[in-house]
């Protein structure tokens, strides 16, 4: 007699448990590698160069992700995710104390880079089948919300706890070792909790061969419409720009605030920045991006446009005072930070609804995430030359910088056309 598999079960079960392992290996490649980095002595300028490189898995998802759809379920896509997600997490550990550990950490944050993109689309694909749209819309708001716990687990706790093993006496490299181990055993438990409690919904099925054919035509077919848009030259350079300064800021952030007084930095320890930009940032970006959604809903994303680019980019001055005074106040920096996440939180959510009007039509599906992929190549090339640039200028010179390249993202925002109407809520 076989066991029935579950075709449902109460979205709380697996919706903030799948989307916090969503989040942890993206912030993981992306923001604690860098971390991690500068505590073991790499050049900013390389530490930019290559790390950067590892947006690529989701600049190309868009070419790889159909056959997510063609080949096996989706379940069976993010499981194996996970799996070789936690495996990485502990070759990453094996690797750091190991001669030439630059080279050998970067190839298993490449695996987990690639990992993390396919998951994505996994993970979205299965949110959709396994929920209703009824619940699909009332649990919207909890996946961008544990998506972001991931991020204050890592990039604020994990940090935090290498800090005190730092702190402890344990030198850097075996400290940060025990915290990617850490890291491998809690994601080792995710997969075995989705394992056994994600369930089965019957539309979670693999294309058979003949669609699979059929498929791959029409994803190129859709591809090159997105392409024949209307005014499609302004929709990429917003893609491109309007996050032109933020993304040369991001591989800086963290050894700007971990390099010594003389070098320019704030001199912070590492539990400070896991604080300071791992917590109480990640906490600023959340509860902006919460009120940005909810301004658009209430007045719409033309209204609010204007509002929002201003708020992505004006805070950015926080990083010209700090650098230019040096301040060692931690109340006035954490101050700082939480004041440009914020404003970068509430601005991105016009970047994100956006992408979300652009896509708007018959193949909303895939021109969403060839969006998200032109995204991903806006992140990837000014943040690879950002180190080289800090190293060239300072930190002063390089963040006055930062404000003049806050330029192309007004210029930008003049070029779209937004629907009056796109977000407000329907009376």
């Amino acid at each position: 007699m076989t066991t029935q598999k579950p075709t449902s079960r109460n979205p709380w079960a697996w919706v903030p448990s799948l989307y916090i392992a969503e989040g942890i290996p993206y912030t993981m490649v992306m923001t604690v590698s860098v971390i991690l980095y500068k505590r073991l002595g790499i050049s900013n300028t390389d530490i930019a160069l290559y790390t950067s490189w590892l947006y690529l898995p989701w600049v190309i998802k868009p070419f790889w992700s159909p056959f997510v759809d063609l080949l096996k379920t989706k379940r069976t896509w993010i499981l194996l995710m996970q799996c070789l997600t936690g495996a990485s997490l502990a070759c990453v550990a094996f690797s750091i104390p190991a001669g030439r550990f630059f080279q050998s950490t970067l190839a298993f944050f490449w695996l987990m880079a690639f990992c993390s993109a396919t998951h994505d689309t996994a993970a979205d694909g299965f949110y959709m089948l396994g929920l209703s749209e009824e619940f699909q819309a009332a649990y919207v708001g909890v996946r961008a919300t544990f998506y972001r716990v991931a991020m204050i687990m890592t990039q604020g706790g994990l940090v935090i706890f290498a800090g005190s093993l730092e702190g402890s006496g344990h030198d850097i490299p075996t400290a940060w070792s025990i915290a990617f181990f850490l890291a491998a055993g809690i994601f080792t438990v995710f997969f075995l909790y989705h394992y056994l409690i994600l369930p089965y919904p019957p539309a979670d099925l693999s294309a058979d061969r003949t669609a699979s054919t059929s498929l791959a035509r029409e994803f190129f077919h859709t591809f090159v419409l997105f392409f024949k848009k209307k005014g499609v030259l302004s929709i990429l350079a917003f893609f491109l720009f309007y996050r032109f300064a933020e993304t040369q800021i991001v591989k800086i952030v963290a050894p700007f605030l971990l390099d010594p007084r003389p070098k320019g930095g704030l001199g912070l320890t590492t539990s400070d920045v896991g604080i300071t930009y791992g917590t109480v940032g990640v906490i600023s970006l959340l509860v902006g991006g919460l009120l940005g959604g909810y301004a658009i809903y209430r007045k719409g994303l033309r209204f609010w446009i204007w509002v929002m680019v201003c708020a992505v980019h004006l805070p950015d001055l926080v990083y010209v005072y700090l650098s230019q005074t040096l301040t060692e106040n931690v109340y006035l920096i954490n101050l700082c930070v939480a004041v440009e996440q914020f404003g970068y939180g509430f601005g991105f959510t016009a970047y994100t609804m956006f992408m979300i009007m652009v896509s708007e039509g018959k193949y909303k599906t895939v021109h969403y995430a060839i969006s998200t992929g032109i995204m991903a190549l806006g992140m990837m090339v000014p943040a690879m030359v950002s180190g080289w640039l800090q190293e060239q200028l300072g930190y002063q010179n390089f963040f006055l910088w930062v404000m003049a390249a806050t330029i192309p993202g007004f210029i930008v925002t003049g070029l779209v056309k937004i629907d009056p109407e796109f977000g407000k809520k329907k009376t």
